[in-house]
Order: structure tokens, then C-alpha cells, then sequence
């Protein structure tokens, strides 16, 4: 499969969108497989959100100790209950919990009354024990879990904090389908840090799809800077980005032909 380096970040890119997702979920099989092997247990993070869909589908197809694993998520929205249709517990919940029953999930409560308490408790627990694997993805505008442009920190010294949302990734929520309008997007969420994302033994960028063109070549080119959180990647010789060729489209100078 055709593979390039771009400063230190790795890429693989792949003609079909099905290809992708099974070579991202052979990956984070083998990646959490050794993990447990070699230390009995297993810690990774994984993104909720549409742009993931085919890789957790496709993670269903490889053996992985399940039972030894114990599962992150990377963000929720402030003041949204579990069972929300875009509750990203229940998106863990469904697609994670319920099919691959991992020894525990650890979920942030977006519904705590003291958002602050919540993210030193989730902060505590991710700072345990090393993280192994990040599993995410990319936002439209270069956002890594909701550490937006400008407001990123990659040296902050906090692992999850609350944050603000900004227009352009309210936009992608009701775009995806998750709310139906941007008035019932919540503002605020938690979210871990560029710091704590990226803590982990390796981290697994999945970005598919025509809509995360823009984003990938903005991560690929231009200047590592919080103006677009997702540059950073390029500074992580730990990280690895999977795309199809929808999402390489506008990148094609840059990287290798789809396999």
C-alpha cells in the first residue's frame, strides 16, 4: 500500500474508502494486542463522529483482546444527557461498549454540575496509567477533538478542560446530521488537549471522505501553528494518518498514488 512521510508524520493512502478502514483497523488490532501481550492490559482513546464509522465497522472483523482493554473518549458536549442521538457516550456506548465489551469505559459526564471537578476527575484517570493508543480523526477546520484554531494549546499543561466551540465547527455538527440546528448545538464541550491526544504510544489519524479534503492539505502544508491545531501532526513521529482518496484529493502533489 502506497506510503509517504511528510516531516515526521506518516500517511498511507488508500483508493477506497473500505481499504482504509480495514488497514486503520488492522493497525490499532495489532497496536493494542501487543499492548496487552506485553503489560496484560491496554488503554486507547478512540473519536466518536461520522468520519470513524468504517473503521469501527471494520474493527469488528479482527480479534483483539477486548477484555483486557479499558476505553477513553476524547470529548462531550456540556449539559447534554447520555442517550442524546449526538451524545458522544452513547455514540462509545453503541458502537464500542455494547459489540466489543472492553473490560471498562471510562465516560466523561457532560452532564456534571461542576465542569471543572469532571475534567480533573476524567484528567486523573487518563494520567493513571500510559495511554497506548489515540484513535481520532480531523475536523473541517484542523480541530483534534474539539481543541479549536487559535484557541489549541500544544504545550498546555492541562489534559481536559472545557472549551468554546467556534461557528465553523458548529456548522459540521448540524452538517453531520447530529443536531438540527445550530441553536441546538451545545457551545461548550470538554475535551481533551493536543497534549494529552497525542501522550499516547502511537497515535491513528483516520480522515476519509470529499468534506476533510481541505482539512488534509491545510495539516499537510501549512505552518505548525494553533491556527490549525491538526499541523501538529507533522511534529509526531508516533502518529500515522489513513486517508482515501476522496480526502487526498487535494493533496495529490503531496503524497503517493491510492493503492
Amino acid at each position: 500500500m502506497p506510503d509517504t512521510k511528510i516531516e515526521d508524520l506518516r500517511l498511507e493512502v488508500h483508493a477506497a474508502t473500505a481499504d482504509m478502514a480495514a488497514a486503520a483497523a488492522a493497525h490499532t488490532a495489532d497496536v493494542l494486542t501487543r499492548a496487552v501481550a506485553e503489560r496484560g492490559a491496554a488503554r486507547v482513546v478512540i473519536a466518536t463522529g461520522n468520519s470513524q464509522l468504517a473503521f469501527v465497522t471494520a474493527l469488528a472483523g479482527y480479534e483483539v483482546p477486548w477484555s483486557r482493554i479499558t476505553v477513553f473518549h476524547m470529548d462531550e458536549y456540556v449539559g447534554i444527557d447520555a442517550d442524546h442521538p449526538a451524545s458522544f457516550r452513547r455514540w462509545i456506548r453503541e458502537r464500542i461498549a455494547e459489540p466489543f465489551g472492553p473490560a471498562r469505559v471510562e465516560y466523561i459526564d457532560g452532564e456534571a454540575t461542576d465542569v471543572e471537578a469532571e475534567c480533573l476527575r476524567y484528567e486523573a484517570l487518563l494520567r493513571s496509567a500510559p495511554i497506548d493508543l489515540t484513535c481520532m480523526g480531523i475536523g473541517e477546520n484542523g480541530h483534534l477533538a474539539f481543541n479549536e484554531p487559535d484557541q489549541a494549546d500544544f504545550a498546555d499543561p492541562r489534559w481536559v478542560r472545557p472549551i468554546t466551540l467556534t461557528p465553523e465547527s458548529l456548522h459540521q455538527q448540524v452538517g453531520e446530521g447530529h443536531f438540527p440546528d445550530i441553536a441546538s448545538v451545545p457551545p461548550t464541550a470538554i475535551s481533551l488537549t493536543i497534549p494529552a491526544l497525542l501522550s499516547a504510544r502511537t497515535v491513528q489519524v483516520v480522515a476519509p471522505e470529499e468534506r476533510k479534503a481541505a482539512a488534509v492539505r491545510n495539516t499537510l502544508t501549512l505552518p505548525i501553528s494553533p491556527a490549525c491545531p491538526s499541523t501538529i501532526l507533522r511534529r509526531t513521529p508516533h502518529a500515522i494518518l489513513y486517508l482515501d482518496a476522496p480526502s487526498a484529493a487535494t493533496s495529490q502533489d503531496l503524497l503517493p498514488t491510492p493503492a
